[in-house]
């Protein structure tokens, strides 16, 4: 129906547009919450992008990143909330130190957003690939640069995170202490750890 119409060209600029310029919003947000939240518009323009190539594997990547994009996000989600909950912070300049504090939860954000940035064995690489050789069948090449170039901007705005995170030392404060470690219910960090292991498995499965 949307080859008939004409619009799939018109959805797929539009997507890849949106791909790009909610990355550069991201890159912009000093909230955690508000930086995940523009990351979650760019990553659904993927499936929207997938879908209006019309092609059976961009088809797929569409359906495969429903899955990466649920586990991946809700992933950092929940450990920007395990954060708030543990120490207080909700904005990225405040995560120095964090990953010293919080090593399982910085870990799982680490994994989560190496997803997102498309490194192999992770749930993003898959569809990224899929997308890629989809939009080449489409004859849309310029869309696997949108891609590269998306994942460029994801890596700007997540990677500065899990450097200050692990390499930034813990501000001179009171409380600053490894020995008064957050603390934060198991029932928190279980989930948090589950969706960061679906992440692997998402990936290293679909890649065998």
């Amino acid at each position: 129906l949307l080859r008939d119409l004409g619009y799939a060209d018109w959805l797929a600029m539009l997507a890849g547009v949106i791909m790009v310029v909610a990355s550069v919003q991201a890159l912009r947000q000093k909230e955690i919450k508000a930086r995940l939240a523009w990351s979650t518009i760019s990553q659904l323009s993927y499936i929207v992008l997938a879908a209006a190539l019309l092609t059976p594997l961009a088809a797929l990547a569409a359906i495969i990143h429903i899955a990466n994009q649920a586990f991946s996000k809700i992933t950092l989600f929940f450990v920007a909330g395990a954060i708030e909950r543990g120490t207080g912070r909700k904005r990225v300049d405040e995560l120095a130190g964090v990953g010293r504090l919080m090593p399982w939860t910085m870990a799982a954000f680490t994994l989560a957003s190496l997803s997102f940035i498309g490194v192999p064995l992770m749930a993003g690489f898959v569809t990224k690939w899929y997308l890629s050789l989809g939009a080449l069948d489409a004859g849309a090449g310029i869309y696997v640069a949108v891609m590269v170039i998306s994942g460029l901007l994801n890596a700007a705005y997540w990677l500065p995170m899990i450097h200050q995170a692990f390499f930034k030392p813990l501000p001179s404060e009171p409380g600053n202490d490894l020995r008064n470690r957050p603390r934060v219910s198991s029932m928190m960090i279980g989930p948090i750890l589950v969706c960061a292991a679906y992440v692997i498995l998402l990936g290293a499965g679909a890649s065998a």
